[in-house]
């Protein structure tokens, strides 16, 4: 692969444009906004490295039976309006909405992306199980009555 371009915009952009496209299925979208060596860490999952196992777990999280999107409650990073630069950190604090059928489930999640040339190299989020679980009690609550 050749050397990527460096994105002309600021981090908190490239963020929002990531969480964007995702929530509209759009993968290949998301992904050029990544860093090849992406590394996607999740509280107490294993990591998942590179773009070709982010992209895969995107896809599958865009077919029918699937759905992603989340609320930005917060989102903040020191860029004065300038482009990303090496190194810089996205903070985001967001509520999370995974759909599985007529399931969904809704948890609070604090993210950090750090961004190099632009493009996001590291995507940590942290996440409560008992928050998590508390979302799935509810959608599933949720599900039941609309029935």
């Amino acid at each position: 692969m050749g050397e990527l371009p460096e994105l002309q915009q600021n981090a908190v952009t490239t963020v929002r444009e990531f969480f964007t496209a995702m929530e509209i299925g759009a993968v290949n979208e998301a992904l050029d906004l990544l860093d090849p060596d992406i590394v996607w860490k999740n509280t107490s999952l294993p990591d998942i490295r590179g773009i070709q196992r982010v992209g895969m777990v995107l896809r599958g999280l865009s077919r029918d039976a699937f759905g992603f999107r989340a609320d930005m409650h917060h989102i903040a990073a020191e860029t004065d309006g300038a482009p990303a630069v090496e190194g810089e950190t996205v903070l985001t604090q967001r509520t999370d909405y995974l759909r599985m059928g007529p399931l969904e489930v809704a948890f609070w999640v604090c993210g950090t992306f750090e961004l190099v040339d632009g493009r996001i190299t590291l995507w940590h989020d942290h996440f409560s199980w008992e928050n998590l679980l508390r979302g799935t009690a509810a959608g599933v609550w949720n599900m039941i009555r609309r029935r």
